[in-house]
């Protein structure tokens, strides 16, 4: 009974481990999602607007 025990204790062991590296690469994952998907889009909130003043200014300097 007591080897029973103990083989149930390494395997839960192992699944425990396991999990953790699994939790540890999506942590991971979000992180570079963060990074390559709405962190472009904070930057171009304020990119764009700048650009089209910059861009209208031209054009009307253009037209007159």
């Amino acid at each position: 009974m007591d080897s029973k025990l103990e083989a149930l204790s390494q395997k839960i062991e192992a699944i425990y481990v396991s999990v953790e590296k699994t939790r540890n690469y999506l942590k991971w994952a979000l992180i570079a999602t963060v990074v390559a998907f709405v962190l472009p889009l904070i930057i171009a909130l304020f990119a764009v607007p700048t650009f089209l003043s910059q861009y209208t200014t031209s054009i009307n300097s253009l037209i007159q």
